[in-house]
C-alpha cells in the first residue's frame, strides 16, 4: 500500500521526510502567433511529507501554470513528475483524473463552492465522486469542526462570509486525506483579518495532519511564515 493509500485508509500519516512530489525539468510552451511562448523553462522541485512551501512571483510569471501541472490539471511540454512515487504523466486521462481526485487537494482564490448545496455537502463532494463509503460524511463533519465551522454545516455558501467559504474550500480539499494540497492565492479575495485566520489554519493543518502544502501567493507575510519559500522568475524556480 502506498503512503497516500495508507493515509486515505485512515492509518497514520507518513513520517516527515517521506517524498511526496518530485518534479524535474518541467517546461511549458504555448503557441504564440508564428512562434512559441516558453512560460516554464525547467523547474525542479522536491516536496516531503508535512512541508509547507510558498512560491511567490510577479503576476503572469507562471505560478498558476506551474500549480496546474504539479496538480495534474495540465500536462507539461517536457519534464517528469512523480507524486507519492507514481509517474503521473504516464497515466491516461481517466486514470489521472481518479488519481487526482483521491490524492491531490486544491484550494483556489475563488472558493468555487456549489451554491445549491450546504457547507457539509460541498465538503463531501470529492468523497461522493469517489464513492467513498458513507460519502465521507464523518470526515467532512470532523474537518468542518476543525476549521471552526461546527455551527455552519447546514448553511449554503450565500449564507456564509468570504472567510467561511474559503474554510469550507479548505475542508473540501482535505476530505480525501491527500498528502499533497495545492493552493493558488487562497487568501487573495479576503480581508486582512480573514487572511490571517486562513494562514494560521493552513499552518495548523500541516502541523497536525502531516499534509504537504504548496501555496502560490503574492502575500509576503504568508510566504515568510511557511517552512520554505521560493520565487518563480523568468520561468525558473529559485528556492531559499
Amino acid at each position: 500500500m502506498s503512503a497516500v493509500e495508507t493515509m486515505a485508509a485512515g492509518h497514520p500519516a507518513p513520517a516527515p521526510g517521506t517524498p511526496v512530489l518530485k518534479a524535474r525539468e518541467i517546461r511549458r510552451v504555448y503557441p504564440a502567433g508564428t512562434g512559441a511562448l516558453a512560460v516554464l523553462k525547467g523547474v525542479d522541485l522536491d516536496l516531503f511529507a508535512g512541508q509547507t512551501l510558498a512560491v511567490t512571483g510577479a503576476s503572469g510569471v507562471g505560478k498558476s501554470t506551474l500549480l496546474h501541472i504539479l496538480g495534474t490539471l495540465d500536462r507539461p511540454t517536457a519534464g517528469s513528475l512523480e507524486i507519492t512515487g507514481v509517474d503521473v504523466l504516464s497515466l491516461d486521462d481517466r486514470a489521472l483524473s481518479d488519481f487526482r481526485n483521491r490524492h491531490v487537494g486544491f484550494v483556489f482564490q475563488f472558493h468555487n463552492l456549489l451554491p445549491e448545496f450546504t457547507a457539509l455537502e460541498n465538503v463531501m463532494m470529492p468523497a461522493l465522486v469517489s464513492r467513498l463509503a458513507g460519502g465521507g460524511r464523518d470526515r467532512a463533519e470532523s474537518l468542518l469542526e476543525q476549521v471552526g465551522l461546527r455551527d455552519r454545516m447546514s448553511h449554503r455558501p450565500g449564507e456564509l462570509s468570504g472567510g467561511e467559504c474559503q474554510r469550507v474550500a479548505v475542508a473540501r480539499a482535505l476530505v480525501m486525506s491527500p498528502l499533497l494540497v495545492l493552493a493558488d492565492e487562497p487568501s487573495g479575495n479576503l480581508d486582512h483579518e480573514a487572511s490571517a485566520g486562513l494562514h494560521e489554519l493552513l499552518r495548523d493543518l500541516a502541523a497536525t495532519r502531516g499534509q504537504t502544502f504548496l501555496v502560490m501567493t503574492h502575500d509576503r507575510d504568508l510566504a515568510a511564515s511557511l517552512d520554505r519559500s521560493g520565487e518563480l522568475v523568468d520561468g525558473r524556480l529559485s528556492l531559499d
